[in-house]
C-alpha cells in the first residue's frame, strides 16, 4: 500500500527508514467507491489525500448552476483544497470521486506531527506546491493566449488517460468550453 507514495517522496529529498516509517504511520488508508464526494462545498476540508489508484475531480458551481472542473487528479498525485485545509475556513469546491478509490490521508494534525518530528518533509511539501502553483501559471497562461485546439491538444498530452477515465462535458468544463464546442474542437483536429 505504501510503495508508490513512498517512491513519490524520494523524488523530493532523501528521507532515512525511521522517517519514512513515521510517514507511513501517519497515513490513514480509505477505500472510497466511485461518486463518493471527499469534501462539498461549505464543508472545511480536513485532509490532503495521496491517490494510490483511482481518478477524482475537483470543482465549483458557478452563478448559473454550471459545474467548472478545475482538476482531474489520478494515480501519485494528491487533492485537496489546500486553502479550507491550512486556513479552516469553508471550502468553495467539491472533490468527488470519478472511480472506485485508494487514498492515503493526512489530516492537519498528522501532517503537523509530521512536520514536527521529521522536519524534512516541510521541503517535500514545499516543492510540492512549488510545482502546484508553476501548473497553474501554465494553465492561466493557456487559457489567455493558445487557441482552443492547442488547449485541447496539451490536455491531451498533459493527460492522456483522463480522456477514457471521465465524461467529456467535465472535460469541456476543464478547458473552459462547452461541450458542443469541444465537440467542434475534436472534430476540427480529426480532420487535420
Amino acid at each position: 500500500m505504501f510503495s508508490h507514495i513512498n517512491n513519490y517522496i524520494t523524488r523530493y529529498a532523501a528521507f532515512a527508514p525511521d522517517e519514512v516509517n513515521l510517514f507511513n504511520s501517519l497515513l490513514e488508508q480509505r477505500h472510497v467507491p466511485k461518486k463518493t464526494f471527499l469534501l462539498k462545498e461549505g464543508e472545511v476540508c480536513r485532509f490532503e489525500a495521496y491517490i494510490n489508484k483511482g481518478c477524482i475531480r475537483s470543482y465549483y458551481v458557478d452563478e448559473h448552476g454550471a459545474e467548472i472542473t478545475l482538476q482531474f487528479a489520478i494515480e501519485n498525485w494528491w487533492v485537496s483544497d489546500i486553502a479550507s485545509f491550512h486556513e479552516g475556513k469553508p471550502s468553495r469546491m467539491f472533490i468527488e470521486t470519478l472511480e472506485d478509490c485508494e487514498l492515503l490521508l493526512l489530516n492537519p494534525d498528522t501532517k503537523e506531527q509530521l512536520l514536527q518530528e521529521a522536519p524534512r518533509f516541510e521541503r517535500m511539501f514545499r516543492l510540492m506546491v512549488q510545482r502546484n502553483v508553476s501548473r497553474l501559471q501554465e494553465r492561466l497562461f493557456q487559457t489567455i493566449a493558445t487557441t482552443a485546439e492547442q488547449k485541447y491538444l496539451d490536455f491531451l498530452e498533459r493527460y492522456p488517460t483522463i480522456p477514457q477515465r471521465a465524461p467529456q462535458h467535465q472535460i469541456a468544463s476543464f478547458l473552459g468550453f462547452s461541450p458542443e464546442f469541444l465537440s467542434k474542437v475534436r472534430t476540427r483536429l480529426a480532420k487535420k
